[in-house]
């Protein structure tokens, strides 16, 4: 039989040995799902599709516009290029996505840690 103490040391030592370390990895070259390179930049907010199309060329699929229905649901059409897809509202662009990556973090100041350790 074990003798309390001896069952509480070794509990408390069990509770030391679990430890989590966080790793950095280096960033690698940023690719789609599909192994396509992402251009250095994307198309900002703002642009027209004309832009877009003169500076990335014609999409390899344009997306019918959804939405339109009202004032609040303005129509929303998408373009996908290689590596990376164009949202836009009306005629300019609203976002610019790589499929498979996190968005972008603009206010980093703004996080807070992951609760649970």
């Amino acid at each position: 039989m074990l003798k309390p103490a001896l069952f509480f040391s070794c509990i408390l030592a069990l509770g030391f040995t679990a430890q989590a370390d966080d790793i950095v990895m280096p960033a690698a070259a940023p690719q789609a799902n599909n192994g396509a390179a992402v251009p250095a930049s994307l198309p900002v907010k703002g642009q027209t599709m004309a832009e877009v199309a003169r500076h990335y060329g014609e999409p390899q699929r344009k997306h019918a516009p959804v939405g339109g229905d009202a004032p609040k649901h303005p129509p929303i059409t998408r373009w996908d290029y290689p590596g990376f897809s164009v949202f836009f509202e009306h005629a300019h662009v609203v976002d610019a996505v790589v499929p498979g990556q996190p968005p972008q973090v603009y206010h980093a100041e703004q996080l807070q840690q992951a609760s649970g350790k």
